[in-house]
């Protein structure tokens, strides 16, 4: 099925501070959408506010034509991987997987051998790599039409990288993905649209020389 995500007019502000200037995205089933940007753009802003936990002074959410001002409270529509942990720390990777993904847990671990390892241990004993995997393809394994993922790569090592970039591309057939990381590389090379936050805005953005042009990248040397 075809799925489309769109926000639109998004006005945020912090005290006089305004972060975000009349913000419109669309995503669709099959979209891998990275945002790069400058810390405090307002990148981890739009993505709570698209999920709507965050409330702005004002934002327009369509999905699939339908107004949804807190998609999140819709079981189905948003999944949202924040930049902090989010897992009770207490609980082994084999409960977690059995709440969030029930009958369905077992196939989880199966030909997985990284998580079939570790897949009697408690949350607190892995290492923030083999955390981030586990929370990133948890969420992919839930059933929802778009995924919102705040710093993904973020502590992360290359190989492990590579394995979520490659859980991402398989998925993305069948939802819509927007993500954002300061590890501008991997964003290029996963995504197949990408975007600058900069002064408020989203600008569209072809290549890395106009993420050089537009200030975001060092000129070369």
């Amino acid at each position: 099925m075809f799925d489309k995500l769109e926000i639109d007019s998004v006005i945020k502000s912090f005290d006089v501070n305004q972060v975000l200037t009349d913000i419109y995205l669309k995503c669709q089933t099959g979209d891998i959408i990275g945002i790069l940007g400058r810390n405090g753009a307002g990148k981890s802003t739009l993505l709570k506010i698209l999920f709507g936990t965050l409330k702005a002074e004002n934002s327009f959410i369509k999905i699939n034509g339908k107004i949804c001002d807190r998609p999140y409270l819709t079981h189905g529509l948003l999944t949202f991987l924040p930049q902090e942990d989010f897992i009770p720390k207490q609980f082994t990777i084999e409960k977690v997987t059995r709440i969030y993904l029930g009958k369905k847990a077992n196939e989880f671990f199966t030909a997985e051998e990284m998580l079939e390892k570790v897949r009697y241990s408690k949350i607190e004993n892995l290492s923030g790599g083999e955390l981030r995997y586990f929370a990133i393809k948890l969420l992919l394994n839930l059933p929802t039409k778009f995924l919102l993922m705040d710093e993904p790569f973020n502590g992360v090592s290359p190989l492990i990288i590579e394995k979520i970039k490659i859980m991402i591309k398989n998925c993305s057939q069948n939802i819509g993905i927007i993500l954002t990381d300061h590890d501008y590389r991997n964003v290029i090379g996963i995504s197949n649209r990408l975007f600058l936050l900069r002064d408020g805005g989203l600008r569209a953005v072809q290549n890395q020389t106009e993420l050089i042009n537009w200030g975001y990248l060092p000129e070369p040397k």
